[in-house]
């Protein structure tokens, strides 16, 4: 392999490059691109350039705060360096954050697609202010691979704001464009030099959200660092702020983070995500150290065979450490060719995994030949230049202060704890014991408080007066308060009227000349506080009339759950439980007999649930449920099926049967989101789903879901102006006595004629218009309408036509229905025996007796009724001799497959003998062939309707055939 790199700064120097090292017939070329140009325009023509150059290359590229050429640290300039690799497989890929639900998502996807079984490198370069860097390496580990992975944060030339990473398909400012390596003979090496060291005071984040911190020690970031480093030192972030970097301490590691945005309120944002109640102090580079470090590594290096080395350093080096940084960059030019940039973070592997690092030296050095060179002869000595002499100084000044202010400190804690008089004046109780945990002494408050004299305690164990749960855990504090360590917790205390109170206690050791003696306590009685905590927390978080989680600790819990799966890589469902039609429980009895139901309801769920698994009520008659083990779709599928039968169990109130059914939506975890609204919201889309589908039903999320719940919103918004603008006609379909083939009536059928859409089916925007409310004011102008034309049919000599027309659930139980009713009749002057109203077995089933009422003020009226889809339902035999009804209409899956000897020719025959014995005219609806119509007349059947006498006509062409609709 081979590496040729230039400085461009006129395009056509990049022709004179390319041919002169003969690039052209090379098939298998890395460019990397290194611009310290922010500039997309400038990019993008450049990109353009060298890709007509090389058509077959790999390219990728970053802006950056500085680069790297022959050894040499350049700024605001563009190198190229083209790696001509002669066995080396390149696979390269850009992606955006926007194309991904988390960062985490996208270094996953990225390992996905560019690394194989022989990658062995990886070279990436990432960017965006709203990455959340931490999480974006998390998904890059995800992927278990031995490959090495190196790369940069992109840089801005310190400008802090745009910043680029490209490839010659896309230029993004929120993304990762990246390399694969792939060859197992490739010879790979890694190497990142750092030493940072922790000075001064250190400080707590009081307040924090992502990376930006608000509050140090209760005060503003601002103003903590003008105090110890200065008001110049302020006055140039954070262009100064790499200088002195803070450092965090989490899970055991040492983290680096540097300002990078000062707000004018005095907050900063720093270059990782920071969390609130982390401990955080300066570091300063310990400069011998560095240099030490670089010239043991590049000793090492010089050994092996390296053919070319891709170095990353951190611009802080740039900035404050030029002169050693060039001096290193020259040491590694003599081992082979070097290019790089200067960033905002550095990608490296260690110990196995990728980790972002800040303020250090990486570089990839690589080879495709074994052989190592015999001529390098390198001088490794570095030549001490006033500025490393003064950063080497100031390094061991920081260092021989800090060990100081450490001792100073010492001996003024020993000082403060002989300070008594504390301990007399304190409102809180203070204690103190010797070494075996015996009282040797107790302040007034002790005594106020527990009820005890000074007397009584001094000399015993204070272990008497703790509750017998909490000793284990006094024991085990009052050990680690000996080992020097300061103790926060909660000990219940027993009074001595035997009242046990809660205190939280801070244990310190007590410690002169050196020597442990006995340990101080101090406790503040927070009883009370705990009890109206805890009524607020139960209120916050429970659901007072169900005694269920809520919907903020479902979520909360929810949250819990998904990251812990997230490490464990396991999964997680959650369900959305939705009552169907439970509104018209509380509209006809009431909230509280409602609410009486629904517990009941919920003691039947409670009985189902699988352990580790957690039911809220998300809101008024919604339910989650939350299943942490027997994740498998077959087990909530068992479950599910078995929590729709509980529901439509009959429930008894007061004397009243009431049937419910329910609507269930699934998502799972991580299949369908990774974030919980994301989860939640895809499970309520299910189960809007499965309820549009008419309820009882179980549904899972899927992405097609998306597209279903886009397209409902847009017939709901379209459907709410259908009635305004006149989109709907009515359709009519002849109804034939089949004792003499006349037409004695039509049944009214709604179409919507939409602009855009074309002609929307009833089975789509009907059930919407129930769920909106709309299907109200719909079904007053079908009445309305029906009745009209009718009317003009009778007019015009059809004086015998009946019109039929059907009834929603809503439209059913209104107060107002009756009225409107009289209010078509009279409008239209349509006769009342002339109108039959339409109503299905669940319409008049939902609420039985006031169904009876209304449909004998119908009959009143000599309006007549009928039941519509008869023998679907499962109790319409029970009912039916109470019911005021004229006409039985059998529903036509009966008819479907009505032949003789068949199950469904009994059927009917029975349904036509009931008919007849209750004195209500039967109609067969569906009749599609002269066999079912023979057979129906064989059967007695006095009516029927379907398409083989004719389909829905529009109001036109039902006139025209009146005359000649005749069988």
């Amino acid at each position: 392999m081979r590496t040729h790199s230039l400085i461009c700064n006129q395009f056509n120097e990049i022709d004179t490059f390319v041919e002169q090292h003969h690039l052209a017939d090379e098939k298998n070329v890395l460019v990397q691109i290194y611009c310290g140009k922010i500039d997309n325009s400038f990019i993008t023509e450049l990109l353009e350039k060298i890709e007509g150059l090389l058509p077959h290359a790999q390219i990728i590229g970053t802006t950056t705060d500085g680069e790297m050429i022959n050894g040499t640290i350049l700024t605001d300039t563009v190198v190229i360096s083209c790696t001509v690799f002669s066995s080396t497989r390149l696979t390269s890929t850009i992606l955006t954050l926007d194309d991904y639900s988390s960062s985490f998502e996208l270094g996953a996807t990225l390992m996905k697609k560019i690394v194989q079984n022989d990658t062995v490198a990886v070279i990436m370069f990432a960017n965006g202010l709203d990455m959340a860097v931490e999480d974006f390496v998390d998904g890059v580990n995800t992927y278990k691979t031995n490959a090495k992975i190196t790369g940069a944060f992109a840089g801005d030339n310190g400008a802090f704001q745009k910043s680029y990473v490209f490839s010659n398909k896309q230029i993004v400012s929120n993304g990762v464009v990246a390399v694969a390596l792939s060859n197992e003979n490739l010879h790979v090496h890694t190497v990142s030099n750092y030493d940072w060291k922790e000075t001064g005071t250190t400080f707590k984040i009081t307040k924090a959200k992502e990376n930006r911190i608000y509050e140090m020690n209760n005060k503003r970031p601002i103003s903590i660092m003008s105090h110890y480093l200065g008001a110049d030192f302020t006055k140039q972030l954070p262009t100064s702020g790499p200088q002195f970097p803070f450092v965090i301490n989490r899970d055991g590691k040492d983290i680096y983070v540097y300002i990078t945005h000062v707000y004018r309120d005095g907050s900063v944002l720093v270059s990782r995500r920071v969390i609130e109640g982390e401990e955080v102090s300066f570091s300063y580079a310990n400069v011998p150290s560095i240099i030490d470090k670089s010239i043991s590594e590049i000793k090492k290096l010089a050994k092996k065979p390296v053919e070319t080395i891709i170095a990353f350093n951190c611009m802080a080096r740039r900035r404050y450490f030029r002169s050693y940084a060039e001096q290193e960059l020259k040491l590694l030019e003599q081992i082979s060719p070097i290019t790089g940039c200067f960033s905002y973070g550095e990608f490296i592997t260690t110990k196995g995994k990728c980790e972002l690092v800040s303020n250090t030296l990486s570089f990839l050095a690589l080879s495709e030949n074994e052989q190592v060179p015999l001529d390098r002869n390198i001088d490794y000595n570095i030549s001490q230049s006033d500025e490393i002499k003064a950063l080497m100084a100031l390094s061991n000044l920081i260092h021989a202060s800090s060990k100081d202010r450490e001792d100073l400190y010492k001996n003024l804690e020993v000082s403060q704890q002989r300070y008594q008089s504390l301990f007399e004046h304190n409102t809180e109780v203070v204690y103190s014991t010797d070494l075996e945990g015996r009282f040797t002494s107790v302040n007034p408050a002790f005594e106020k408080a527990l009820g005890y004299t000074e007397e009584e305690v001094l000399n015993k164990s204070s272990l008497i007066y703790i509750k017998e749960k909490d000793i284990p855990k006094a024991r085990m504090h009052f050990q680690r308060t000996l080992k020097g360590k300061e103790q926060y917790y909660e000990l219940e205390l027993i009074s001595k009227s035997g009242e046990s109170l809660l205190f939280l206690i801070k244990n310190i050791p007590i410690i002169i000349n050196g020597e442990k003696v006995g340990v101080y306590g101090i406790g503040r009685n927070i009883t009370d506080q705990r009890r109206a905590e805890e009524k607020i927390a139960y209120l916050a978080y429970f659901d007072p009339d169900t005694g269920l989680p809520n919907r903020l600790r479902f979520t909360e819990q929810m949250e819990e759950f998904v990251q812990r799966m997230s490490k464990k890589k396991k999964k997680l469902a959650i369900m959305f439980i939705d009552l169907d039609r439970f509104k018209l429980i509380n509209d006809t009895v009431g909230h509280y007999a409602g609410d009486t139901i629904l517990k009941e309801l919920v003691n039947r769920m409670k009985g189902l649930l699988p352990p580790r698994t957690y039911l809220a009520r998300f809101s008024g008659d919604k339910f989650t449920i939350l299943f942490t083990k027997y994740v498998e779709i077959v087990n909530v599928v068992d479950f599910g099926q078995k929590i729709l039968h509980e529901i439509s169990k009959p429930i008894m109130y007061e004397g009243q049967e009431f049937f419910l059914t329910g609507s269930l939506g699934v998502s799972i975890y991580p299949n369908d989101g990774v974030k919980t609204d994301l989860l939640l919201k895809h499970a309520d889309t299910a189960m809007n789903l499965a309820k549009q589908q008419g309820g009882n039903k179980m549904q899972f999320y899927s992405t097609e879901m998306n597209e279903q719940v886009l397209y409902q919103l847009e017939l709901e918004s379209y459907l709410r102006r259908a009635l305004e603008k006149d989109e709907f006609h009515l359709c009519y379909q002849p109804l034939v006595d089949l004792a003499t083939g006349e037409i004695y009536g039509s049944e009214a059928l709604i179409r919507w004629q939409h602009p855009k859409l074309g002609l929307v089916s009833p089975g789509e925007f009907i059930p919407l218009a129930e769920e909106t409310g709309l299907i109200h004011d719909i079904g007053k102008w079908v009445l309305k309408r029906a009745c009209q034309e009718n009317k003009k049919w009778q007019d015009m000599g059809y004086g015998h036509l009946t019109i039929s027309v059907n009834v929603s659930a809503n439209q059913f139980q209104q107060i107002s229905f009756i009225d409107e009713v009289k209010e078509a009749l009279n409008e239209t002057g349509l006769a009342p025996q002339y109108l039959t109203l339409e109503l299905t077995e669940g319409v008049m089933l939902r609420n039985i007796s006031h169904s009876i009422i209304v449909m004998k003020e119908l009959q009143k009226l000599g309006v007549k009724v009928s039941i519509d889809d008869f023998g679907t339902g499962y109790s319409s035999l029970s009912y039916l001799k109470d019911l005021p009804i004229n006409t039985l209409k059998i529903d036509r899956t009966f008819i479907n497959n009505l032949k003789v000897n068949t199950s469904d020719i009994a059927i009917v025959k029975a349904i036509i003998t009931m008919g007849h014995g209750l004195s209500v005219k039967v109609v067969a609806e569906g009749v599609e062939t002269n066999e079912q119509i023979a057979l129906l007349k064989e059967l007695e059947c006095h009516y029927a309707q379907g398409y083989y006498i004719n389909k829905p006509l529009k109001s036109d062409d039902f006139e025209k055939g009146l005359r000649q609709l005749k069988i």
